[in-house]
């Protein structure tokens, strides 16, 4: 029965019982091969052994005792990520929109210590993608999110993502940051030029401003990298995380330079459930993953393979791809006709897609795929095409 959850998401009649790797399997007992990954969630994998044992092993000692309190596995996580980033603070939470409003109070906070309490304004991208609260919807722009919830939260300015031009002119004496995914996800898989990243560190220096890169979606090894700013060789001063910094738990983290941390000072923030027991042992065990040698190598290896067989499958296939995005594995599809066709196509075969903006979708899987998902996957993005250009399927 549905009928008493509240009818906010348009699901689709599927549910499953259990998963395996880079596989789901439903109530029905069909295996589905998942290139969604909870909308790249599930970095590595369904019931992944390691995880596993760390969430069992921690569910039987303790799972909560609230930031009254030190929890050790924390102080370990965020020590990891400082050693591995830009950054030297880190604020645990348990979503990306909440790393993300910590963010934007960030922002603010900095400006005001730093004498500059005027500075309040945030430069985003259109066609970007924050979150659902009422302050991330209004850095987002989209009308369709924002229809229904005025009045709009004011203090965002949007300009055209990947034109630095359209962003320079602005900025005021009210600016504070600038707040850019580094690959958007949401907005239909679309990377930031490498030089615009660059340009990005340029006039935030130039003007003072804090640069703030959302690597919810983009970021835990999804592009190659551990983060996706990093192919850039430039740093930001702080960077919302979440998505597959638990790989399935709810987790997120905001990661911040001392500098542009320093008006958080105790009582300025806060959260009751951020930084749990039981997530800072996934975190941990995740982090573990994703620091082997090799690991983020594979992850490119295998994501330019993907990316050269979906180049050649749209070649053969112009009446339904339009054009191949993205980089790592957070690849998507740009279709001629509806995405929600293909989409609805792969899942007849049993191939697991996420819909996205600019009639797009979306192939987020799990980091830990190889040579033999990616045959399997390319052999149903095949058979859809053919279905949907009205061939043989």
């Amino acid at each position: 029965m549905t009928d008493a959850l509240m009818p906010v998401y348009a699901r689709a009649d599927l549910a499953f019982e259990r998963g395996e790797g880079a596989y789901l399997q439903s109530s029905e007992g069909d295996w589905y091969l998942d290139f969604g990954c909870g909308i790249a969630v599930t970095s590595l994998g369904h019931a992944h052994p390691r995880l596993v044992e760390a969430l069992g092993e921690q569910a039987r000692k303790v799972w909560h005792v609230s930031n009254l309190y030190r929890i050790p596995a924390g102080e370990r996580l965020a020590r990891r990520l400082v050693e591995r980033t830009f950054a030297e603070r880190v604020f645990f939470c348990n979503s990306g929109v909440e790393a993300n409003e910590a963010g934007l109070k960030l922002v603010r906070k900095y400006h005001d210590a730093t004498g500059n309490p005027g500075r309040w304004r945030v430069i985003t991208c259109t066609n970007a993608f924050h979150g659902r609260s009422l302050s991330t919807i209004a850095a987002g722009g989209n009308q369709k999110h924002l229809e229904g919830f005025a009045p709009q939260v004011e203090g965002f300015d949007h300009v055209a993502f990947n034109n630095m031009n359209e962003l320079r002119n602005a900025i005021t004496d009210e600016t504070a940051a600038i707040l850019v995914e580094p690959v958007q996800g949401e907005g239909g898989i679309k990377p930031a030029h490498l030089d615009y990243l660059r340009a990005l560190r340029e006039v935030c220096d130039e003007y003072g401003l804090l640069l703030f890169f959302d690597e919810i979606q983009c970021g835990m090894g999804r592009t190659g990298k551990l983060f996706a700013h990093e192919w850039a060789d430039i740093t930001p001063d702080l960077m919302s995380v979440a998505k597959g910094i638990g790989s399935g738990f709810p987790m997120g983290a905001l990661l911040a330079t001392e500098k542009a941390a320093q008006g958080m000072t105790a009582g300025t923030h806060g959260t009751t459930f951020g930084g749990n027991p039981l997530a800072m042992a996934v975190g941990n065990a995740v982090m573990d993953e994703m620091l082997r040698d090799g690991f983020l190598d594979g992850v490119d290896r295998v994501g330019r393979t993907l990316w050269q067989r979906l180049q050649d499958l749209a070649a053969r296939y112009p009446r339904v791809i339009e054009e191949v995005r993205g980089a790592g594995l957070m690849l998507g599809l740009k279709c001629v006709g509806s995405n929600a066709d293909l989409v609805a196509e792969l899942r007849r075969r049993r191939l697991l897609t996420v819909p996205g903006g600019d009639n797009v979708v979306r192939l987020l899987p799990p980091l830990i795929i190889g040579e033999a998902e990616v045959d399997e996957a390319l052999d149903k993005l095949d058979r859809a095409c053919a279905a949907l250009s009205g061939g043989a399927a």
